[in-house]
């Protein structure tokens, strides 16, 4: 059985206790042990500030872009060899396993380019600044620097790469190290990851630490120039960001947590159209995709009361078609849950939704995989419910079910209606609106833009365009109000701010103008 290491303090530290089981989700045989026990995190912290910190900054937005540049490539050479291990450690087939590869890698070389374009400065001015005396000589601009801790990144068991490289890819181009712990259900693939990072001899000593295993006394160790971002459930993220020391030194804390993203289909789109066509693919593929298992998942389908009939029937038509099992057979287009207590929750939550909701389409329980032994596996097919009132429901709007389990969510009127149904979950990650004209977008933005950190616009002339509403561009903003945590991550350059400090600066603008040359 694989023992997985952490790497801190540039070294690679394997523990002797302490372990935690990592299982084959197909199989359920253990596969892989964790464990932090023996690692000093006050120590590997320090390593990371001095070593790699002051590497950082020496370097340059391009050198550090170059850095970006050589980790993709890193990554991408060694793909094939990282579906294999995904599928067996997180049991997706091998195009989910390519939705997680591929965006790690597009991420660092997005912001790899992103360096490049900003070129040789080690910060850069955020606007062109304002006079602030009686002539321009009293000049004011705001500068964005580089702080001066560690960014810590704990992220959640579903994308095991593109989780480690979004993350970094932000931090490393703003100049600050990286200590990156993975959900320990799926770190034998992050641990690799980071072998063939700090293989590939392109990181400087402190850059990128990993941790494979518990945290220990690492977050109570995090002070007022440090960044800490997490992404997984909102419950836990409540617990760590009232941590003691994170409040008293107000360290910044970015969470993303539980999102009950929704797709809104408006009134009148035409049966035959490409917009109708888009709607029932992207909300079909965002239920049964990674099993469900994304934080940008459909959990919601609003559409028109008397359209209701013709959405089930279409979504249970092409949901009908998934075959559940093992992704090593070449017929499975849906893997098994990850772990045995995924399985039990979303067991548990259609259950609770089954209180208001009406099943329509399978049947909210484990099932058999295809190519497993009967009785082995956290298989669970697609679910689909129906409320009768999507204005009405509660639980629907409060509960989620992290796996392939969505509800139809039927509204009177136009979409103005349908965003305050949107807005009853406190925030979304993402929405998806389905409209062939401005005055529907114009009037969902009015009534409910602000409850979405995203919007995802479906329309006909840029349906072969579109990536569907689960992919998180890194161009664009990733992150939403409320319940979803309220964090900011990506957005092309506004994410390098999550890991600097705005500082004003007023002078003499002749100074101000050279200064970092």
């Amino acid at each position: 059985m694989k023992t997985l290491r952490s790497f801190v303090q540039g070294g690679w530290h394997q523990a002797d206790t302490g372990f935690a089981t990592l299982h084959n989700p197909c199989t359920e045989e253990p596969i892989a042990q964790a464990s932090s026990a023996g690692i000093d995190f006050g120590a590997a912290l320090a390593f990371a500030r001095d070593r790699g910190g002051s590497a950082l900054r020496a370097m340059t937005f391009a050198e550090r872009g170059a850095l970006l540049g050589a980790m993709s490539k890193s990554l991408y050479e060694k793909r094939d060899e990282l579906i294999e291990l995904s599928s067996l450690n997180t049991g997706v087939t091998r195009k989910d396993a390519k939705f997680d590869l591929d965006g790690a890698t597009f991420t660092l070389s997005y912001y790899a380019k992103l360096g490049e374009s900003l070129g040789a400065k080690h910060w850069f001015a955020e606007d062109e600044g304002a006079q602030l005396g009686r002539s321009p000589r009293f000049w004011g601009r705001h500068l964005r620097l580089p702080r001066r801790g560690v960014a810590v990144h704990i992220n959640a068991f579903n994308f095991p790469a593109w989780g480690l490289a979004e993350k970094a890819a932000c931090a490393i181009l703003a100049g600050m190290p990286v200590i990156s712990k993975p959900a320990t259900s799926s770190a034998w693939v992050t641990e690799r990851c980071a072998e063939i990072l700090v293989d590939s001899g392109a990181l400087p000593e402190g850059v990128l630490s990993l941790i494979c295993g518990s945290t220990g006394d690492l977050l109570s160790r995090l002070g007022e120039q440090d960044v800490f971002a997490f992404t997984g459930s909102a419950d836990t993220a409540l617990k760590l960001r009232g941590l003691p020391n994170l409040l008293a030194s107000s360290t910044r804390v970015n969470i993303e947590a539980d999102s009950l993203n929704a797709a809104v289909l408006a009134p009148g789109i035409d049966r035959d159209s490409e917009t109708w066509d888009l709607f029932v693919q992207d909300v079909t593929r965002e239920i049964m995709q990674k099993t469900g298992q994304k934080c940008t998942a459909v959990r919601r389908i609003f559409v028109p009361r008397d359209e209701a009939d013709e959405v089930q029937e279409a979504l249970c038509e092409r949901l009908g078609s998934a075959v559940v099992g093992d992704p090593h057979e070449s017929s499975v287009t849906m893997g098994p849950l990850a772990t045995e207590g995924q399985l039990r929750d979303a067991e548990a939550g259609v259950e609770k939704l089954a209180a208001e909701a009406a099943i329509v389409h399978g049947t909210g329980k484990r099932v058999d995989g295809r190519g497993a032994a009967p009785g082995k596996g956290w298989f669970f097919a697609p679910t689909l419910l129906r409320v009768n009132d999507g204005g009405a429901a509660d639980v629907v709007h409060r509960h989620e079910v992290f796996g392939p389990v969505s509800t139809i969510c039927p509204y009177e009127g136009g979409v103005e209606s349908a965003a305050a149904g949107v807005g009853a979950a406190g925030g979304t990650l993402v929405t998806s609106l389905y409209v062939d004209g401005p005055q529907a977008l114009t009037g969902y933005l009015s009534a409910g833009g602000a409850t979405s950190g995203r919007l995802y616009v479906g329309s006909e002339k840029v349906a072969a365009q579109l990536p569907g509403s689960g992919t998180t561009l890194p161009a664009m903003l990733h992150g939403g109000p409320g319940r979803a945590g309220g964090g900011e991550e990506l957005g092309g350059l506004s994410g390098l701010g999550l890991y600097q400090q705005r500082v004003a600066v007023t002078g003499d603008r002749a100074l101000l103008d050279r200064a970092g040359d």
